[in-house]
């Protein structure tokens, strides 16, 4: 099997029996692991990003019941996406795993460059993507960003290419709201149609599964705010383009303890003409959403945590870290996608799956003073 199935990711967690009955959680199609791996590297121009290599924290992640990789084209130059075939080849070949137990995220958006980072980046994007058609220049946004159906095509085979497989599970349009503010909104929900059409033809090329977007602030600002993204707009355009059995059917952005807005603002109107955290607007509109930045990026972590945090969350012999991952995993998303490099870091993480989430009493607790819940 070229992708992931019920069957593979059920028959993946049954090699878990010891972990809590509530660590994986199922959607209708696959069951998720309540904490995902991504691949996310802050800073790329940093010289460490040419020395360190995710395979490592893949493997151990899969080895210790983690089947959800999360991933992107322009993570790293397109080498987060060389190290998971790397780490998803070796674990093949050995019998370790099979690939309709693993279930590959990437996205396509923004304009990948190369590893290592070229010496002219704009003669990279001229040679790469303007002189081949893949788009022109009014499709580019701030040297960066590109929604043209050209371009998501190569980015989806190009993807395919670096991770050594045929078919990619979910396929995320990347921070579309980075071109709101450059493009009016007319202009931007049409680019977003343009972008659904081609996802489903890639749907019936078995290139990819189902579809979504990820995105960082656009769904969780006030509705007046320029990079504002409607998903009642996105679910419309959704059925235009693909009619009830579409593809789209995944929400990604962030959710922690600093950044909870997607469980706690209502700022999404839904088909009642009621307004709702976007967890709960994904629920009514039959999406599964998936949170991102846990740890907003270590950012959580410049203080020690108040000790209720721990006591809430059930984790008290347990560190800040972990306090945070069950906050991000507790509160209704199917799973939480924490970055990790090193292999004894997955492993701390790992420790939760031992653990019961959190109560949605705890969760309120601490979301209460922030929001209205």
């Amino acid at each position: 099997m070229s992708h992931a199935t019920k069957e593979g990711t059920f028959g993946y967690l049954k090699k878990f029996g010891n972990y809590s009955k509530d660590f994986y959680r199922f959607n209708g199609e696959l069951f998720f692991p309540s904490l995902g791996i991504g691949t996310y590297k802050a800073e790329p121009y940093k010289e460490d990003n040419y020395i360190i290599n995710y395979a490592e924290a893949i493997k151990m992640a899969l080895r210790h019941g983690i089947n959800f990789i999360d991933t992107a084209i322009n993570y790293r130059y397109q080498m987060s996406e060389r190290e998971i075939a790397e780490a998803l080849n070796e674990m093949f070949r050995e019998g370790d795993i099979k690939r309709e137990e693993v279930i590959i995220a990437s996205k396509a958006g923004f304009i990948p460059l190369d590893f290592p980072f070229p010496d002219n980046p704009y003669g990279w994007i001229q040679e790469t993507i303007i002189n081949p058609g893949l788009a022109n220049k009014d499709e580019i946004v701030i040297d960066q960003h590109c929604m043209s159906p050209n371009y998501l095509r190569w980015s989806c085979e190009q993807s395919l290419r670096n991770l050594e497989i045929d078919t990619i599970d979910i396929f995320f349009l990347h921070n579309p709201e980075t071109q709101l503010g450059y493009i009016d909104q007319d202009s931007f929900y049409s680019r977003i149609e343009d972008a659904f059409i081609l996802f489903e033809e890639l749907r019936k090329e078995n290139k990819i599964i189902s579809y979504g977007i990820a995105a960082w602030n656009g769904f969780l600002y006030e509705e007046d705010h320029t990079e504002y993204v409607s998903l009642a707009k996105i679910v419309d355009i959704a059925r235009r383009v693909g009619g009830i059995d579409n593809g789209f059917k995944y929400i990604q952005s962030p959710f922690n303890l600093a950044k909870p807005h997607a469980y706690g603002y209502a700022n999404q109107k839904c088909e009642d003409s009621m307004y709702y955290p976007l967890m709960h607007a994904c629920a009514k509109f039959g999406l599964t959403y998936i949170g991102s930045s846990p740890l907003l990026q270590k950012n959580l972590f410049k203080r020690a945590f108040s000790p209720n945090v721990a006591e809430l969350m059930n984790t008290g012999e347990l560190n800040d870290v972990a306090s945070a991952l069950q906050f991000a995993r507790s509160a209704g998303g199917i799973c939480a996608v924490f970055g990790a490099v090193d292999p004894a870091h997955v492993i701390d993480n790992a420790v939760l799956a031992y653990l019961p989430e959190a109560s949605i009493e705890s969760v309120n607790t601490l979301m209460r003073g922030a929001y209205a819940v």
